[in-house]
């Protein structure tokens, strides 16, 4: 189960850095008053209407609810290893 929280956390960070990354691109552009270069929809010129910020800030949320998803899951990995003891 901790390889598949860790591979999620990986993908989410991945996911996060990707779509800041689009984000912060079009509002460089937009601050220079350039075309909007990645696909804005229709005719929205504010980058903070545009779905790269919306994904952004989900992908963010996601992000640090797995973060402390993996933080949980490694210290009760640690107590459970130090408490492994068999009832019969």
């Amino acid at each position: 189960m901790r390889k598949i929280i860790k591979a999620q956390f990986v993908i989410l960070l991945c996911g996060t850095l990707f779509a800041w990354g689009n984000f912060i691109y079009e509002l460089i552009d937009w601050v220079n008053k350039k075309n909007c270069t990645l696909g804005c929809v229709g005719n929205i010129k504010n980058p903070f209407l545009t779905p790269c910020f919306f994904g952004a800030i989900f992908f963010t949320i996601s992000f640090i609810l797995s973060a402390i998803i993996l933080k949980k899951s490694i210290s009760h990995g640690t107590n459970n290893s130090k408490n492994n003891t068999k009832i019969q």
